[in-house]
């Protein structure tokens, strides 16, 4: 211990008195173990800590299979009532299960009321979160039933911002959708499940509702029992499954179950992308760290005399070992503190990138873990970037280096294979994340120049939280929706208007099977399902759909006038492909056996992403003509409203709000933006991969760049006097300068075709986050080799330049 001791004073001393070299060293490992320290950390918080809910690793999402016929590709669907109840009380696997579902509340009585999104939650809910209120408690059995559901749990960040953190809020009466509410509880500051909830509200399902089983709307969280494994659990829900098909075929045909740990259900979605993340910045280290290397290298040739006369006086291999390992690690460990302090920074940025993205459950921070793994970096990066000149310089001939000394004009061939394997690593490093980067950057290209079937321009996007008690019945709901366009039409600015259940790229909308005129009669589980929408009259017009054929929606399609529907384009040539579909008739089935007459086609458009490559099935019914469910009560339902301008729609948000306000002072008006902020938006995971890699991969060739003009700067010094004797014996500028050229793009190309090969090794890990590009991309792949080959060519040139300034008189003089 006490030579090591004295081998890291020895090495401080050392690097105290190089300080450029120190601080150069430093500065690239502390980019390098930076960039990995902030990728780790949200690779740490998303995908390996547990979640903060005791025993997280038991806590399932149950889902329902859908019928691969009617939803292909679709492996999970929200949940009925009744199989919710009857997977419940029939489950061997679970201690408890239950479900919940989206509400949306204005939260009090004044001028304005706030729009406040919250969860209605089944008995059992808390308890499978073993979560406890920090003030006040939880449902009981009694208050999940109709009439007795008028009280309210409220998320933490609700009681701080709107009550002002009031310690007797318990026992309160709030005014929620203009009904009374009773303040029962306060959910710590942490716990916000599901992540859109700001309160809870008890499910208090009605008999009627209770028995809905084709209607799919809820979501099922349980808690595996402690002797049950995900896998029984999977074949539990399938038997239940297989019992309900043959008892309720008419709703339950085709329907499966499964269910997924809830940590991969929450972030299944990024996991790609942080592991790909993951991946780059650990190029980018290990590109710092033969940086390093080739710095130490040449910082120990300069050192290779006293080192042979170290060992000639008795020093062991493993002295001179340990000696030039403890100089790379000094130099990691201050990198690695340095990184910590860039992470952070990094961390900051990252948390607001993806702070709509990632679970509100998750909290980025330096924890003992990342500490642990930033103190794991510093040791990796200084044996790496140690280890290869350690190694070196142990099997030194110390005779020769007594010999040669350590003149000017020596060469060291053996020393210059070593710094080129080292420039070869790292063109072969760099060319990996750039052709990533690429190929992120063209998926960007390729999205953002997508047709979305619209057009975005000049419009202007809201939504209206209208609760499910505030229109007693449909017609209602139709004529404030009629006195509400009519109020928007006639400002000042607006082209046009319309309201409809869910924009496009806004990640709602429903999913329905329908029955189609002139095709077998079928259970609905065997009917086709498409999208189906409910549009107020000119919503066509306002987003620029084009209408293919027939007619558009018009005031005169009311509740008491034959039902009709518009259909996509693909959905006309799924049914009608030989046929004219206008006059066709189509049954919603949820909806009752109205038959419904397609009076027009409309232009298929992009309902969930950009990305989307199968045309989007979609069906759009008027909004006057809408109904409850049979057997189920009616229920009113928030709208989006669109508004075309004539100017910048941003300008008209103002006209717009009051217009909405003008109609019904107590409506809140929330999520305003433009459609084209929609659009972009909906490329936000797009934008971040190529921003971080982009960055990553821009680091790494500026990182490599240094790296090549170091290494042949170094070389051009070594070969001083062989150069200045090739110009004495006739050898030309352009001669020497070719000389160098050569000598240094050779590790680059062997760097470049080693990185391609890598690339197309590693092309699978990608291709689930590309579009509109193969991974294999060759334009990509000769693009960014071209790149790199500029970027090592100019990094010769300056000190091949350099070179042909040597004065061969001098040279000879010296000798």
């Amino acid at each position: 211990m006490r030579n090591l001791i004295g081998d890291f004073r020895f090495g401080l001393r050392i690097l105290l008195r190089n300080p450029g070299f120190t601080l150069a060293a430093i500065v690239v490992l502390a980019l390098g173990i930076g960039a990995n320290t902030a990728i780790f950390s949200i690779v740490n918080a998303v995908l390996l800590r547990p979640l903060p809910y005791e025993d997280s690793s038991r806590i399932m999402q149950v889902w329902h299979v859908p019928p691969a016929k009617s939803f292909p590709g679709m492996s999970f669907f929200s949940v009925s009532p009744a199989n919710y109840l009857d997977w419940q009380s029939q489950n061997q696997s679970f201690e408890k299960m239950a479900a919940y579902g989206f509400e949306s509340f204005n939260v009090g009585g004044g001028e304005r009321p706030e729009a406040i999104r919250g969860s209605a939650v089944a008995p059992g809910f808390f308890s499978i979160l073993r979560v406890q209120p920090v003030l006040g408690r939880t449902f009981s059995v009694e208050e999940d039933r109709p009439g007795q559901g008028n009280v309210v749990i409220l998320g933490n960040k609700l009681w701080r911002d709107h009550f002002a953190s009031d310690p007797n809020i318990v026992g309160r009466n709030v005014l929620l959708n203009s009904q009374t509410y009773t303040v029962i509880g306060v959910m710590p500051p942490k716990f916000k499940f599901p992540d859109w909830a700001d309160l809870w509200v008890p499910m208090a399902w009605s008999d009627e509702r209770r028995a809905v089983r084709g209607n799919h709307n809820y979501l099922v969280i349980g808690r595996l029992k402690p002797e049950v494994s995900v896998e029984q659990a999977k074949s539990d829900l399938s038997s239940i499954s297989a019992r309900l098909e043959q008892q309720y075929p008419e709703d339950d045909k085709g329907w499966g179950a499964t269910l997924l740990p809830l940590r991969e259900q929450l972030v299944g979605d990024v996991r790609p992308a942080l592991l790909v993340l993951l991946g780059a910045v650990a190029f980018v280290l290990l590109i710092a760290c033969a940086n390093v290397a080739n710095l130490v290298l040449a910082k120990t040739l300069a050192r290779k005399k006293e080192i042979a006369i170290r060992t000639s006086l008795g020093a062991s291999r493993a002295v001179v070992l340990r000696q030039i390992l403890a100089e790379t690690l000094i130099l990691s460990i201050s990198g690695a503190a340095f990184g910590l302090f860039l992470a952070r920074f990094g961390i900051t940025l990252m948390e607001k990138f993806l702070a709509d993205q990632l679970p509100s459950s998750v909290e980025i921070t330096v924890d003992a873990q990342v500490l642990a793994f930033t103190l794991f970096l510093a040791l990796f990066a200084g044996i790496l970037a140690g280890l290869l000149p350690a190694v070196r310089f142990t099997r030194t001939d110390v005779y020769e280096a007594l010999k040669q000394g350590q003149s000017r004009g020596s060469s060291d061939s053996s020393g210059n294979k070593t710094r080129g394997l080292l420039v070869v690593c790292e063109v072969a490093l760099s060319l990996v994340l750039l052709i990533g980067a690429g190929l992120m950057l063209r998926t960007l290209l390729q999205l953002s120049s997508v047709r979305p079937g619209f057009d975005p321009n000049n419009v202007l996007t809201a939504a209206l939280p209208v609760p499910g008690t505030k229109f007693s019945t449909p017609g209602a709901e139709s004529r404030f929706c009629d006195q509400l366009l009519e109020q928007l039409r006639a400002t000042p600015g607006v082209l046009s208007a319309a309201l409809i259940d869910s924009l496009p790229l806004d990640g709602g909308g429903s999913h329905q099977p329908i029955a189609v005129e002139g095709q077998p009669i079928v259970p609905m589980a065997d009917q086709p399902e498409i999208d189906v929408r409910v549009i107020s009259p000119g919503y066509l017009s306002t987003m620029r759909i084009p209408l293919l054929r027939g007619r558009d929606l018009n005031d005169a399609d009311v509740v008491d006038r034959p039902p009709v529907v518009l259909i996509s384009e693909s959905v006309a040539k799924r049914f009608w492909p030989n046929d004219n579909p206008i006059g066709k008739h189509v049954t919603l089935t949820f909806f009752g056996k109205a038959a419904r007459e397609v009076v027009g086609v409309v232009g298929d458009i992009k309902e969930d992403s950009l990305s989307q490559t199968r045309p989007v099935e979609a069906l759009y019914w008027p909004l006057s003509q809408i109904t409850a469910p049979p057997g189920e009560p009616w229920r009113a339902f928030g709208m989006s409203l669109a508004v075309r301008t004539s100017a910048d729609p941003a300008t008209a948000i103002s006209s717009v709000t009051s217009a909405v306000h003008r109609v019904d002072s107590q409506l809140p008006v929330e999520h305003v933006v433009t459609m084209e902020g929609l659009v972009s938006a909906s490329l936000f995971s797009q934008r971040f991969n190529v921003l971080l890699l982009g960055a990553f991969a821009g680091l790494a060739l500026v990182l490599a760049a240094v790296g090549i003009y170091g290494v042949l700067s170094y070389s051009v010094r070594r070969r001083v006097r062989e150069i200045g004797i090739r110009m004495a014996l006739g050898a030309s500028r352009s001669d020497v300068l070719r000389l160098v050229v050569t000598d240094g793009m050779k590790p680059i190309l062997l760097g470049v075709l080693l990185g391609l090969a890598a690339a197309l090794a590693l092309s699978r890990a990608v291709a689930s986050l590309i579009f509109g590009v193969r991974a294999t991309d060759p334009l990509t792949f000769a693009a960014v080799a071209l790149l790199l080959v500029a970027v090592g060519l100019l990094a010769t040139v300056l000190p091949a330049y350099r070179a042909t300034r040597v004065e061969p008189v001098s040279i000879l003089r010296e000798e």
